[in-house]
């Protein structure tokens, strides 16, 4: 996608003074190149946007990494190999798996850093797991993935809009991808970046769409950015991706773009740069109607969705009982896979303040403190353990 960054310029042709005795006056080549180099050198160093330094990116993609490792270390891996599982897709309704290709935490391990667990934020009130959670990840390839995208992504928001914006662009894509998470996936955990991720992408297809007239090529770029998204968004239907993290986050950064991306017309910056004493035609304001119409319209809907979303989470109930068609946007069910879970059967036992827990599949056994919400949480215990 490239931007058309011409300033429309008002150029007077002013008839040369007839020359005194009758002698022409010649401009050497020579003059008249260093006349052109000038004047490509004036229009290059003029931009009507300023470009910012990106350093907000880079620092979300060292604070991931180090997050991971630490993760990593709390979990004693590689030494600990047993309880270290893999994911490198998308974002993560954590399963442990027995396989262990690539090292990666502990579903309990990431639940005590910060992961997304609806019990925890309904029954406990735990609503910074809707943040937290962006900031970990299941696996190595999972990592990878996500801090590639962002790269990619996310420096070339930043020099254009700089870091309050797009780091306010992230937190609040990603949170909207965890509430929608939240409200439809119920059992087990999930963890990611990818939410805030899909949210940038959003907020690509918002800003070239409320910023139309500014660009070059135009239609290319949005075949470009919707096949993009699609390809995307398509790799949600397989299982153990969290995809309502991803259509949850990318709703959200597409409104936010009408928000936080909105540009000025050009004819706005043509009229501040006319030279002294020239009259424009006609005064031009900042933005355009419809770009007013659109901002207003997304901050109305961020507000209410958002105020709904939670409402609903913190009364526990449980969106898939209202909407019977809902489960396939996260899995559709194939030949080659299945999106239901397997029923799994544990025994406990209490000794003292802590309860053992044995899976019947496996043999599997491992100790717990109890707590208030042990009891709540069993279940999801037992499913982590036979997996």
């Amino acid at each position: 996608m490239a931007r058309d960054r011409r300033e429309g310029l008002e150029i007077k042709v002013v008839n040369p003074p007839a020359a005194t005795n009758n002698v022409s006056v010649e401009t050497s080549p020579a003059t008249a190149t260093r006349r052109r180099r000038q004047q490509r050198a004036s229009f290059a160093e003029f931009r009507p946007f300023k470009l910012w330094f990106p350093w907000l990116v880079p620092a979300i993609v060292v604070a991931n990494i180090a997050l991971f490792a630490i993760s990593m270390f709390i979990n004693n891996c590689p030494k600990n190999s047993a309880y270290c599982s893999a994911r490198f897709l998308g974002r993560f309704a954590f399963q442990p798996m027995k396989e262990n290709p690539l090292l990666g935490p502990s579903s309990l391990t990431l639940e005590k850093m910060g992961a997304l667990d609806v019990s925890m934020v309904v029954h406990n009130h735990e609503v910074w797991r809707l943040f937290t959670c962006i900031w970990l990840h299941a696996g190595v390839f999972h990592v990878l993935a996500n801090m590639l995208s962002l790269i990619f992504i996310g420096i070339r928001l930043e020099q254009e809009f700089g870091f309050v914006r797009i780091g306010l662009l992230y937190m609040i894509s990603g949170f909207g991808g965890s509430l929608l998470s939240s409200l439809f996936n119920r059992a087990g955990i999930s963890v990611g970046a990818s939410g805030a991720l899909f949210g940038l992408l959003g907020a690509m297809l918002s800003e070239l769409l409320t910023n139309w007239t500014i660009y070059a090529n135009k239609f290319a770029a949005l075949l470009t950015l919707i096949f993009i998204i699609a390809i995307n968004l398509a790799v949600g239907i397989l299982p153990h991706v969290d995809n309502f993290a991803h259509l949850g986050g990318f709703t959200s950064g597409f409104l936010l773009g009408f928000v936080f991306l909105i540009r000025p017309q050009y004819g706005y910056f043509n009229q501040r740069n006319n030279p002294r004493g020239y009259a424009a035609p006609s005064a031009k304001s900042k933005h355009k109607p419809y770009q007013y119409v659109l901002w207003i319209t997304s901050l109305v809907l961020l507000i209410a969705g958002y105020t709904t979303g939670l409402v609903v989470l913190l009364r526990g109930t449980d969106l898939n009982k209202h909407c019977s068609w809902c489960h396939y946007l996260s899995c559709i069910p194939t030949s080659l896979w299945s999106c239901k879970s397997q029923n799994v059967y544990c025994e406990s036992s209490q000794i003292g303040q802590q309860m053992n827990l044995t899976c019947i599949a496996n043999g599997k056994t491992e100790m717990y403190k109890l707590s208030n919400d042990i009891p709540s949480r069993v279940q999801q215990l037992c499913s982590q353990l036979c997996r």
